[in-house]
């Protein structure tokens, strides 16, 4: 058993030693790349990337995301006590700009106060890495997602000189993710939005373009203001087991009443997809509707956009 146990340690060793591995061929390719696209001079580029370091951290953690955890145990972190009443001081004491900003979007303010819960405690945490290095890292070290996290430091590096960010200094997630809403790059870049559009967009020292980008994010994924989110179902003893891989809405509730779903009474030709959570000694079924469609759009994950949805339900319950 020991000498077994030593074998799987050395694996993981070998495994993470592989990781961190920059490759330095593909950082000689980003520099002749984004230098003949963005008509930059490479001996730029390279500089940038010269001051930029390999976290070795930051490889491990995103080899063990929260999302890979239970629902049970993901719900636990986000559903306290203490989250839900920040929630209400946050709304407190931004409800000026909430209220305009769900005005003009047409999303709930509870669900823009949620997302910011959920993503940085509502600010307090933006995460203690700095953006160049968490993506030279990832760009250059970890091969499984070299293709997205290569565009996004160029994109960061573009950003940089656009919306007037620190590109040496700039903190945020372990996976590059900036300021409050915690957009990448690319985000920023396509959704950001200024509270007060006469200046560039802030997301990092300005709460007002915060609550304006996340909400300008949802709307362009087309969220549906008064719409549901998801509805809890239940799953009779019989029923057909279906996929639950599919988070866009494809089928009616009818469809999922005739597999032997139940919920409580609903317009029955909506369209919904079904959600299974794992309670660790059993699962949970909800129906999602449209707009829980459009919060995955932001964090692809169901546990994501259900922790979402539920703090922003229990906000707005305590801010009644």
């Amino acid at each position: 058993m020991k000498r077994i146990s030593c074998f799987v340690i050395c694996l993981w060793v070998l495994f993470f030693k592989t990781l961190g591995q920059i490759d330095k061929s593909k950082v000689s390719r980003f520099v002749l790349n984004y230098s003949k696209t963005q008509n930059v001079k490479a001996e730029t580029v390279k500089s940038i990337l010269d001051s930029a370091k390999y976290i070795p951290e930051i490889i491990e953690r995103i080899t063990r995301p929260a999302e890979g955890i239970s629902w049970k145990r993901y719900r636990n972190i986000f559903l306290t006590n203490e989250r839900i009443t920040k929630g209400v001081i946050f709304w407190n004491d931004h409800e000026s700009t909430l209220n305009s900003v769900s005005r003009d979007s047409g999303v709930e303010i509870e669900y823009l106060v949620a997302i910011l819960g959920v993503e940085t405690y509502y600010g307090e945490k933006k995460g203690g890495y700095k953006v160049l290095d968490a993506l030279y890292t990832l760009a250059f070290a970890y091969p499984k997602r070299a293709t997205f996290f290569t565009k996004e430091l160029g994109e960061f590096i573009t950003l940089s000189t656009t919306q007037n960010l620190d590109l040496y200094n700039a903190e945020g997630s372990y996976a590059g993710a900036i300021g409050y809403c915690q957009f990448m790059p690319s985000s920023y870049r396509a959704y950001a939005k200024s509270f007060d559009e006469s200046r560039g967009c802030d997301l990092v020292n300005n709460v007002d373009d915060a609550i304006t980008s996340a909400a300008n994010y949802l709307k362009v994924h087309k969220w549906k203001n008064g719409g549901k989110v998801a509805i809890p179902a239940h799953k009779i003893n019989g029923a057909v087991a279906l996929s639950t891989k599919y988070i866009k809405p494809k089928n009616t509730l009818q469809y999922f009443m005739d597999k032997g779903y139940q919920f409580e009474d609903q317009i029955l030709t909506d369209l919904v997809s079904i959600i299974e959570l794992d309670n660790e000694t059993s699962k949970e079924y909800w129906m999602g509707f449209h707009n829980f469609y459009v919060i995955t759009r932001y964090n692809h994950s169901p546990l994501y956009a259900m922790a979402v949805h539920q703090l922003a339900q229990e906000i707005r319950t305590l801010k009644n």
